[in-house]
């Protein structure tokens, strides 16, 4: 369906071809910088033990680390059913506007904890600015999105399970941590939607196409790089970054591994 995006919004969420050349994403690219676990374990834990911003060999940062090391989640989340079946063209209509109606949930409960951080987060100026442009992005999204399903809220979807844990997952995180987590905590959606998107082996005659070319596009790392590399300097930080990245990645895996069991999986029927 979407992608949780008005205009302003589809540069945060989506990656194209350009993009992936740029950050050098690619599988291949990763063989060739080495940037696995043993890698980073080597580059900053040997050849430079004090530093965890950047690094002086392969040029990985905070921003492509917490991707990198977590990159196992996506490609487990692109074999789901759920998306398996999209991209056969086979997936049942109704299990796309049950997975449609959880993202618009979604949507709408995210922006609102996005206007809470904007009135809770003053100082430092440029993460209360990162959350204002977030919440204005998803605001003016939230409002497209219940205007063409004739929504006036979404106080009568009923969240599954897969659901309430990840919504639950962002309001400790909001509650809990350090404004920067929440940053943290956005970036796997962002990111995910977008690999997911380009790693999809669709046509433009496949019935969810467009959610592959709505979500194929953009430049996330133009709101989040900057901040996560200025303020998560230390072991601890990076660690603990690293843990809600992964967290929120295995729940963005279950929003999806939810949407379509396996034993729901569109039937074959023959002709």
């Amino acid at each position: 369906m979407y992608c949780h995006h008005g205009d302003d919004f589809l540069d945060q969420c989506h990656r194209g071809d350009d993009f992936l050349d740029q950050c050098h994403r690619g599988d291949d690219f990763l063989d060739q910088c080495h940037r696995g676990d043993d890698f980073l374990d080597q580059c900053h834990r040997q050849k430079h033990p004090k530093c965890f911003h950047v690094c002086s060999v392969c040029g990985a940062d905070i921003y492509d680390r917490l991707w990198t090391n977590n990159l196992d989640i996506a490609k487990r989340t692109l074999e789901v059913p759920f998306l398996q079946d999209m991209q056969l063209g086979d997936l049942q209509a109704d299990y796309y506007v049950s997975f449609t109606i959880q993202d618009v949930a979604y949507l709408v409960k995210v922006t609102e904890m996005l206007k809470q951080m904007c009135q809770k987060v003053k100082e430092p100026e440029d993460i209360h600015q990162f959350m204002l442009e977030r919440f204005n992005s998803y605001n003016k999204y939230a409002e497209e999105t219940l205007k063409l399903f004739n929504l006036k809220s979404v106080s009568d979807i009923n969240l599954t399970s897969a659901m309430k844990k990840y919504l639950s997952d962002y309001t400790s995180i909001m509650n809990d941590k350090d404004p920067i987590y929440f940053v943290v905590a956005l970036l796997p959606f962002a990111r995910l939607w977008l690999w997911l998107a380009n790693h999809l082996k669709e046509t433009p005659c496949n019935a969810y196409f467009t959610w592959k070319k709505q979500n194929s596009q953009g430049h996330p790392e133009k709101h989040y790089k900057a901040l996560l590399n200025k303020y998560l300097t230390t072991a601890d930080q990076i660690t603990q970054a690293n843990s809600i990245f992964r967290q929120q990645m295995q729940n963005e895996h279950e929003f999806f591994a939810s949407s379509l069991k396996k034993q729901n999986s569109s039937c074959k029927c023959k002709p």
